[in-house]
């Protein structure tokens, strides 16, 4: 039965599939086919869409986010037309403005001039439009002075500006848009990510394909997460770059090895963790939420008082937190051999975006706190959501701005 989608609907992906085959041995010579003329060659196949499914709806901003590989790009050109795809249906609606791979559609012996013209009509402009929309493209792209300069001898950042200039003037209906905006220069960015606010809010609809998660969360009305072809997370834009975030950081192993419990000195730590709001062991944490430090002790000889402490470094082994149960001025109390207890510090989570590592220790109420046990970088976290840019540590804050003359007029006058 044929796919149908929904009357609203922009663009619909129904089971798409998409697989490539390689040779994992490559022969280049002739001699070496001739030496080896039975050496089995069969090939290799290497999946790259897995039954994806979605559909946006006109005027919808949908974000594509996934590590390198995971099948984006390759999504991104079956949904454009330039690859064709294994199994699926895939539907659009209205004009098609694609911006996916830098250089596609560009003639490297034809000045930008010519190349603006011919890449306009391809999306669907008369020859007159296209002229009378020349200037404008040329201005946003910033390179009046180069428009009869061949391509050729174009930057990678120059093709950029022209080529995303062409595609926000030509009215397409859905707008499709890979991690290329990546290369041009800051300022061009954010002029960039000014059109796309506008677009969003004008009603286009727009696929982004991108690893910024701010822009996910800044742009997106909702986004999808693949890994290896796969969707793994569907929906809110926040929820698809925590996830993200996780799945990136998923293959540095989180815990040490479990046989590296230092102690010997009077007691040992079995065990740390860290936990989230909901008392529950985790080795991601979203900021802004309450967590914990915990870590389970046993004690090997009597220690009256002993004392507790963690300490949380950043990925360069720079230290971010610090706490001891020294700080509190109360006892610990008595604990003999054998005996076990689970210490925990809770704090509201304020670290910023990355992987942290929790070292607990354990020491004597004594002069000097003889060290009765360690664990260094026992377990690692990964700390999800945050502001862009805020530094180690993400704190809550309030900003206000006085005008300094009015302030001092308004002093003045109540003398």
């Amino acid at each position: 039965m044929a796919h149908d989608p929904a009357p609203d609907v922009a663009v619909s992906v129904a089971g798409v599939s998409k697989q490539f085959q390689f040779s994992p041995e490559q022969v280049h010579t002739l001699k070496q086919r001739v030496l080896h003329p039975f050496r089995p060659r069969q090939p290799k196949v290497l999946q790259a869409l897995n039954e994806v499914s979605l559909d946006v709806a006109r005027g919808e901003f949908f974000g594509i986010v996934g590590r390198n590989g995971s099948g984006k790009s390759t999504l991104m050109k079956c949904v454009a037309g330039i690859y064709r795809a294994d199994a699926g249906e895939i539907w659009l609606r209205g004009r098609l403005a694609p911006f996916i791979e830098l250089g596609v559609g560009f003639h490297p012996e034809l000045s930008a001039r010519d190349n603006v013209q011919i890449n306009a009509i391809m999306f669907g402009l008369t020859p007159a439009e296209a002229r009378a929309r020349f200037d404008r493209i040329i201005e946003f792209a910033e390179l009046r002075e180069f428009v009869d300069l061949k391509l050729k001898n174009y930057s990678s950042g120059m093709q950029v500006r022209l080529a995303f200039s062409v595609m926000v003037h030509v009215d397409a209906d859905v707008l499709l848009i890979d991690e290329v905006l990546a290369v041009g220069d800051a300022s061009f960015q954010q002029k960039c990510h000014d059109v796309l606010m506008e677009m969003r809010d004008a009603g286009r609809t727009i696929l982004l394909v991108t690893h910024d998660m701010q822009a996910v969360e800044r742009f997106c009305h909702w986004a999808m997460l693949l890994e290896r072809g796969n969707v793994v997370e569907l929906g809110n834009p926040r929820d698809v770059a925590r996830r993200y975030e996780e799945i990136n950081f998923q293959d540095e192993e989180t815990r040490m090895d479990p046989d590296a419990v230092q102690g010997g000195r009077g007691a040992r730590v079995l065990d740390a963790w860290f936990e989230d709001a909901h008392g529950q062991r985790s080795a991601s944490l979203p900021h802004g939420e309450s967590m914990a430090c915990c870590m389970l002790v046993e004690f090997d000889e009597a220690a009256e008082n002993p004392v507790f402490g963690f300490v949380v470094a950043d990925a360069d082994r720079e230290t971010v937190f610090a706490a001891t149960s020294a700080w509190k001025h109360r006892p610990t109390g008595h604990f003999g051999p054998g005996e076990r207890v689970e210490v925990r510090t809770t704090f509201d989570n304020v670290l910023a975006q990355g992987r942290y590592r929790l070292s607990p220790e354990v020491s004597a109420d004594s002069p000097g706190h003889r060290p009765l046990a360690n664990r260094p970088e026992a377990v690692s976290v990964v700390v999800t959501g945050g502001r862009e840019g805020a530094g180690k540590v993400d704190l809550p804050n309030e900003i206000s701005i006085d005008r300094v003359g009015e302030r001092a007029s308004a002093k003045a006058g109540r003398q």
